[in-house]
């Protein structure tokens, strides 16, 4: 059983936020800056966010050229361009919240792999440049960079061409987590970690978060007067009513390669392929094409399939003819809907909500933790 005590002085919270991933810590960050008198609580359920914040490959991008194509057929031009916009935004204020060499954000060259399937994007490019021109001051998003082909060694008999996104980083995600938790502590938020919330009861006046405690055998009540729900691809546990659905991602990484012949980070078909140069290494990731059903799952489980089409794509045509092994495999878990936008609203009156990053909560997720903080404090 609780004590008077801890009822009395430790339950009690201005804002509590729920997931402590990059939405979550963002947004309690941004509560603390615009609020710092306010007491802000973060609840996670494990011991450290286990979602994708501390398991993504650590890309800052704003979409390949064949992923903006393919949205420029579902969704209108203007919806596209604020989609980027979006993306380049969060990756601003986390650069500026953070710092470049805290986060390790460099920008050591961002292409992607064009195959004999996707040639017709090249005679697009043109008019992409043209939708985005006024995001980044007239110039071009994306050049052609085909000199650089014989550099990197990629297969030719898949590699046909090379495009140069010209507004992309890279960083390194440990150190952003690390960045981001160590921020928010500074700041006065509290984190605490193996709390798995039951159930959340909004009586209008103020918000109860209910956690079981197992050591107690008890439930015990926080309460706040705003509750935010950043729990991404896990958001329907708590509120299954939701438009979110789990996308699961697979990811090796190499031993250090010797001679590696490329740096920076690299695309492929629409971006559901990505790998990267990391300290000498190949991360590789993706696939999730290739068993969509499969991989709508929140279970950290290895896709045999997967991982074997990633060995095959990384011996065959990142590195072919190179004796390369793998050194370890991990798996995230994103969420995705019916649109590329996020979740981003009042769920009920003092329960607020920024989730589904669409996989790209390292661009979004530091403006989308702004912006639900900016809610909860007007509302």
């Amino acid at each position: 059983m609780l004590s008077f005590w801890e009822k009395e002085s430790l339950l009690q919270y201005d804002y509590i936020v729920i997931g402590s991933g990059i939405v979550g810590l963002s947004a309690a960050i941004s509560l603390k800056e615009r609020a710092p008198g306010s007491r802000v609580l973060v609840l996670e359920r494990d011991i450290l966010p286990t979602g994708a914040s501390t398991k993504n490959a650590g890309f800052a991008c704003i979409g390949s050229l064949t992923e903006i194509l393919t949205d420029l057929q579902t969704m209108s031009v203007e919806a596209v361009k604020n989609l980027v916009n979006l993306r380049l935004q969060g990756l601003r204020l986390l650069r500026s919240r953070l710092g470049d060499a805290t986060i390790g954000y460099g920008e050591n060259g961002s292409h992607e792999l064009i195959g004999p399937s996707e040639e017709w994007a090249l005679h697009q490019l043109p008019e992409v440049n043209h939708i985005l021109a006024e995001l980044f001051n007239g110039e071009p998003a994306f050049t052609l960079a085909n000199d650089r082909l014989p550099v990197f060694g990629f297969a030719p008999g898949y590699v046909k061409a090379l495009i140069r996104n010209n507004f992309e980083g890279e960083l390194h995600t440990g150190k952003m987590m690390r960045a981001l938790i160590d921020t928010a502590l500074l700041k006065g938020v509290e984190i605490k970690t193996g709390c798995t919330v039951k159930t959340i009861d909004d009586f209008h006046t103020g918000v109860n978060v209910i956690v079981p405690h197992h050591t107690l055998e008890e439930d015990i009540t926080f309460s706040a007067r705003k509750v935010l729900i950043c729990t991404n691809a896990f958001t329907r546990r708590l509120l299954p009513e939701e438009d979110v659905v789990p996308g699961r991602g697979q990811v090796l990484i190499t031993t250090p390669v010797k001679d590696l012949p490329f740096k920076g980070v690299f695309h492929m078909e629409e971006g559901y392929y990505y790998f990267r140069e990391l300290e000498g290494r190949v991360l590789l990731g993706g696939g999730r094409q290739l068993d969509f059903a499969g991989e709508t799952s929140t279970n950290f489980r290895f896709n045999d399939r997967i991982q074997h089409e990633l060995e095959v794509l990384l011996h065959n045509v990142i590195l072919p003819g190179r004796e390369v092994a793998v050194a370890d495999r991990w798996t995230g878990i994103m969420a995705f809907g019916k649109t590329k936008q996020p979740i981003v609203k009042a769920h009920t009156k003092n329960v607020i909500m920024g989730v589904r990053m669409g996989g790209m909560g390292v661009a979004i997720g530091s403006v989308i933790g702004d912006n639900i903080a900016v809610m909860a404090l007007e509302s």
